[in-house]
């Protein structure tokens, strides 16, 4: 490609994003940041990348993230063996120590880190800190029955002051789903439910939750597991209603169900779009804001 076309092509792609400019400038999107984008450094720069560039474009970005890997390298060093169900993970009183250890000291900290490496935007906060999460003891069912989940919670209310606080200031919050309970003490909150009550407690114009596939199949969960050819990828929804997702949540596998279920927790609060995207593709975050035909699979109310 020769010079002159070259800068076609990247003034054709600066056109492209203006009226998603001024559509989204002064808007807030909320992303839940997880999965393999967080363990691939170069997955990781490009993440660190589009957020800023979200940031110098005037969108108020706040990030939420998991980091499940990283929890269970920690049990795995102390001996402890992770358990899930539902989805889930059934979190010991001895879990939860290593829980918040891990998300707050280690996985926000790094994060705050690769955002910062572009100038100081990023702040680290907990659900605990200003109260921003309160959480209650759940459960959940599996083959009809209910199984003790121990220290997982699930958000009651949510008090955004110190995000918006933040989001006022120029920063980029960076919140761990660690939260407090009704009556005291810490619940381990799923990201993908605490991104999507806090995009509705915001206001938030779009929630984006970052995972391992291309979106929701047509044919899940057939194509849910190994490498998908060009025909399987195709197969991806684009976009469904919640009345759509309602009636598709009892056929979902475990791991997509927080994911949808965060989806449509949003777009029934007031956000305008939900979006799964593949975070193993880089820049994707820019590419769903940005661009004309988008990516992944987005539920509207």
């Amino acid at each position: 490609m020769t010079r002159d076309a070259d800068a076609a092509v990247k003034a054709a792609t600066l056109v492209e994003a203006l009226p998603w400019l001024e559509r989204f400038h002064g808007r807030t999107v909320v992303v839940k940041y997880g999965g393999h984008a967080m363990a691939d450094e170069s997955l990781r720069t490009a993440f660190a990348e589009d957020v800023v560039f979200l940031r110098y474009a005037g969108i108020r970005v706040v990030v939420v993230h998991g980091g499940g890997p990283q929890i269970n390298a920690a049990l795995d060093r102390m001996g402890i063996e992770p358990v899930f169900t539902g989805g889930l993970r059934v979190t010991t009183p001895e879990t939860m120590d290593v829980v918040g250890m891990v998300l707050v000291g280690q996985v926000q900290r790094d994060i705050v880190g690769l955002l910062n490496a572009h100038g100081p935007f990023a702040v680290g906060i907990s659900g605990e800190d200003a109260r921003l999460f309160t959480a209650v003891r759940r459960g959940a069912f599996v083959d009809g029955e209910e199984v003790d989940l121990g220290l997982v919670g699930d958000v009651t209310s949510v008090d955004p002051g110190v995000v918006a606080g933040l989001l006022a200031d120029g920063r980029i919050p960076v919140v761990s789903s660690v939260s407090r309970g009704e009556d005291g003490g810490v619940f381990n909150v799923n990201a993908d439910t605490a991104a999507a009550s806090l995009a509705v407690a915001l206001g938030a114009e779009k929630l984006v939750v970052l995972t391992d596939v291309e979106g929701l199949y047509a044919d899940w969960p057939a194509k849910s597991d190994g490498p998908k050819s060009h025909a399987q990828s195709t197969d991806v929804i684009s976009q469904l209603s919640a009345a759509e997702l309602d009636v598709l949540l009892p056929t979902l596998s475990e791991g997509m169900v927080p994911k949808m279920e965060a989806c449509l927790r949003a777009v029934r609060g007031g956000v305008a779009g939900a979006h799964v995207l593949d975070g193993r593709v880089p820049h994707a975050l820019l590419l769903e804001v940005f661009t004309d035909s988008g990516i992944g699979t987005m539920v509207v109310p």
